[in-house]
């Protein structure tokens, strides 16, 4: 389960890390500068308070993938060690239920034996119509 734990959280962390959410870019301030001088060469072009809010900017990225990360790697976690666990009971419930005779089952169903009569006759007589159904379409196809 570790395994698959961590396999996922890797996955989700570099979904994250190559996504940008529209919520991102919404809350950025509008840029007034637009690039500066293009006559001056390319490190004297920006001033350091463009560059300041491009760090900053980049910053606020970081900050709101480290927190969705925050919130999301504890649920890939569980979800998978979950997931697994699920598996695993069901698994032992219908080998346990699957050892069980006709008439243990019968007994914890609590179900009313005419009942029981009547769904055993409906199952040899749907089988009967598989087995003549499948007699048919074999006559259908030698032809």
């Amino acid at each position: 389960m570790r395994d698959e734990s961590k396999k996922n959280t890797l996955k989700l962390v570099d979904m994250e890390t190559s996504y940008l959410t529209v919520d991102f870019f919404r809350k950025l301030p509008q840029d007034v500068e637009k690039g500066g001088n293009p006559s001056h060469s390319i490190f004297d072009r920006y001033n350091d308070s463009y560059l300041r809010r491009i760090g900053t900017t980049v910053l606020a990225y970081v900050n709101m993938v480290s927190s969705t990360l925050r919130n999301s790697i504890p649920k890939s976690i569980v979800y998978c060690q979950v997931r697994e666990a699920k598996r695993s009971l069901l698994d032992h419930f219908f080998t346990e239920l699957g050892a069980r005779e006709i008439r243990q089952l019968s007994k914890l169903l609590d179900e009313d034996p005419a009942v029981m009569e009547r769904r055993t006759n409906l199952a040899k007589r749907l089988e009967l119509y598989r087995s003549a159904q499948a007699e048919i379409d074999a006559v259908a196809w030698s032809k």
